[in-house]
């Protein structure tokens, strides 16, 4: 059973990536751990209008309750194994996507994208959509990196809390836009 104020928080952050320009209605997911389980939004979810049925609870082996994930489970996964995160943000923030065309990594200029992020690996997969070739360069670059970026894809950050992997997305985006200024 998921707790209230965790379904508050899917909700709230969920609003906040929707209505910060970071996602299209029905894009982008985020997780948590939960003891031996994850909770995961549901495939095919509106981050920016969930409701109590769009998040899913699974176990951190593929199991049933895996048809209503979303189809990112697989990577959220293997950045939980990877990784000490306790919650997974992914979004499409459209300056991010942008600069993951021609950039082996982001490096913002600004104050707090330097402070938060530092530079930021960019990394390629073959099939970016759910793969267990996303899964594995991901969940290798967000072992030594807050937010990586699958090219063409978006961000993944991971964060102590929801709210700390929210914040890695929404700096970069932020640090990505400053660049796009600057014409860098």
């Amino acid at each position: 059973m998921i707790d209230r104020e965790t379904i508050r928080l899917f909700r709230d952050i969920g609003r906040d990536i929707y209505l910060g320009g970071l996602t299209t209605s029905h894009g982008g997911n985020m997780s948590v751990r939960a003891g031996g389980s994850i909770v995961i939004t549901r495939r095919g979810s509106m981050l920016g209008r969930l409701t109590d049925d769009d998040m899913i609870e699974t176990g951190t082996e593929p199991c049933a309750a895996d048809e209503r994930c979303s189809r990112e489970i697989i990577v959220h996964r293997a950045i939980y194994a990877a990784t000490d995160a306790q919650a997974i943000v992914h979004a499409h923030p459209p300056h991010t996507v942008a600069r993951s065309f021609g950039h082996g990594t982001i490096e913002p200029v600004d104050s707090e994208g330097l402070y938060v992020l530092g530079e930021v690996p960019v990394v390629e997969a073959a099939t970016t959509i759910a793969s267990a070739e996303a899964a594995d360069v991901l969940a290798r670059a967000l072992t030594s990196a807050p937010v990586a970026v699958l090219r063409t894809h978006g961000p993944f950050a991971t964060g102590a809390t929801l709210e700390e992997a929210f914040m890695h997305v929404s700096v970069l985006e932020a640090s990505a836009v400053v660049l796009d200024l600057l014409g860098r």
